[in-house]
């Protein structure tokens, strides 16, 4: 994989959570936090978790070790959260265009929340937190559907023919 590829696919990623959010935006408070026994609970303790999973990862490549992650409870309304991440991604796109094809394949060394020491080339880092997002996206779209709502595909095909459509 290479820098186009990892640009490609972090266009990607942003288009995924923002349709995500336009989804999950109509719910009631009531809806957005439901226990609906998800493996975080609801959609709201799992699109946190999404945050919380990309703004760790995004750390690491800062050179941080976080040692917690962000909790449900630091972000109290969907609009928080949503303003919080529309910063997270202009600073992930300048982290990307700033990266080299050399930088990719560079072993980056970061420890996980429990203070174990991890390296792995920062590319597969990128890959895995883009994958990690995708079947947390999957886990939102059933909910979603499970309260009885129209959802959307955020499949990463239908990303590549909106944007040959739009070509």
């Amino acid at each position: 994989m290479n820098l186009q590829d990892i640009e490609n696919l972090y266009q990607y990623d942003k288009w995924a959570t923002n349709r995500i959010i336009d989804m999950v935006t109509p719910l009631t408070e009531e809806q957005y936090a439901k226990n609906l026994n998800s493996s975080h609970g609801g959609v709201r303790g799992t699109v946190v978790h999404s945050y919380a999973a990309d703004w760790i990862w995004f750390e690491r490549w800062k050179g941080n070790s976080p040692t917690s992650l962000i909790q449900e409870s630091d972000f109290p309304t969907l609009a928080s959260l949503k303003e919080k991440w529309e910063g997270h991604f202009t600073e992930i796109e300048a982290f990307v265009k700033s990266l080299s094809d050399k930088k990719l394949i560079e072993q980056w060394s970061y420890k996980d929340i429990k203070g174990n020491p991890h390296a792995e080339p920062l590319v597969h880092q990128m890959q895995h937190k883009v994958n990690h997002s995708s079947y947390h996206r999957g886990q939102i779209v059933t909910m979603i559907r499970q309260l009885g709502l129209k959802a959307q595909s955020t499949d990463l095909i239908n990303y590549y023919r909106l944007q040959q459509k739009q070509s």
